[in-house]
């Protein structure tokens, strides 16, 4: 059973669409640009890291390279070779368009509003995010709360992202055990947080203006790494990630439990198969991070067949 994963936040990287606009053509593009009210063909191929950090900018980036690399994947009826899809973060509104919940303009509408909506919020309250890697999860969560940080992603493989106050990050990389690595993030706030609480009103609003159908590819959730079989129930739950902790090291369990055979994340991809690599050990897993990776990942399809 091939699986596939859509990355979240922080997988965007300067230039990187500039390959897909070679492949897939500037006017589909240019299409999403409109939905998404951010000009993805210029912070796509000309905007330096800085400018596509913007949390407005890089969210409507990822679900856009997302959504260009799901239509070369399921051409010519290999959609049919997937047998679930699931997505990190805002890597859900690219899976819940590839499971044919959300059309393809009704996901970047959405994404356009939470990017906006997210960095609106983090402007409110300075606040960082930190990776910790390492450690026995219990004492882990306990130093956490001491020391007033709160875990946004269970990525699985050993690796935990936490959020908090500057100093509150600054105090846990004081105090982190032997072997325990910290290590900040280049993110606007303290996203997947009770400090996003603020953008779930304005993501309810526009999702009261979306029609989802029902998925017609198994999804999994972030919320408990469930399989989700309600559209309308899994944009609720779009609506409600922004504030609360992604469980990917959920999603990877009920990924192996289903009897995933291989993995294909993506682009801008990268990210979950490096989390593969750990917490699905053996699994073979293709990033597609340009359309000269493609062949790989429609070989692994092949040999789903």
């Amino acid at each position: 059973m091939i699986v596939v994963v859509c990355p979240g936040q922080g997988s965007q990287t300067p230039g990187f669409l500039s390959p897909w606009i070679d492949f897939s053509g500037r006017e589909l593009l240019e299409g999403m640009s409109a939905a998404a009210g951010v000009d993805l063909v210029q912070h796509g191929t000309l905007s330096d890291a800085d400018t596509i950090r913007d949390t407005a900018i890089a969210q409507p980036l990822i679900v856009a390279a997302g959504i260009l690399t799901l239509r070369a994947l399921f051409a010519d009826g290999r959609r049919e070779r997937v047998g679930g899809i699931a997505g990190h973060s805002v890597g859900e509104i690219t899976a819940a368009a590839g499971a044919g919940i959300l059309t393809d303009d009704e996901a970047l509408r959405f994404v356009g509003e939470r990017g906006r909506a997210m960095a609106d919020a983090a402007a409110l309250t300075p606040t960082g995010m930190s990776a910790v890697v390492g450690g026995d999860q219990t004492e882990l969560l306990a130093l956490f709360e001491e020391v007033g940080v709160v875990p946004a992603n269970y990525n699985g493989g050993g690796q935990i992202v936490v959020a908090g106050a500057p100093d509150a990050l600054a105090r846990l990389a004081e105090s982190a055990p032997r072997g325990v690595r910290v290590i900040p993030l280049q993110v606007a706030g303290a996203f997947h947080t009770q400090y996003m609480t603020p953008a779930v009103e304005r993501l309810a609003a526009v999702a009261s203006t979306l029609e989802p159908a029902d998925p017609t590819l198994p999804i999994w959730t972030n919320k408990d790494g469930s399989l989700v079989d309600s559209g309308s129930r899994f944009v609720e739950l779009l609506v409600g990630q922004v504030s609360s902790p992604v469980r990917w090291d959920l999603d990877m369990e009920a990924f192996a439990a289903a009897g995933v055979t291989g993995l294909i994340e993506v682009a801008p991809a990268g990210a979950l198969t490096g989390l593969a690599k750990r917490g699905l050990k053996g699994v073979p897993a293709v990033a597609v991070k340009t359309p000269d990776d493609l062949p790989a990942a429609l070989e692994l399809l092949d040999q789903a067949a």
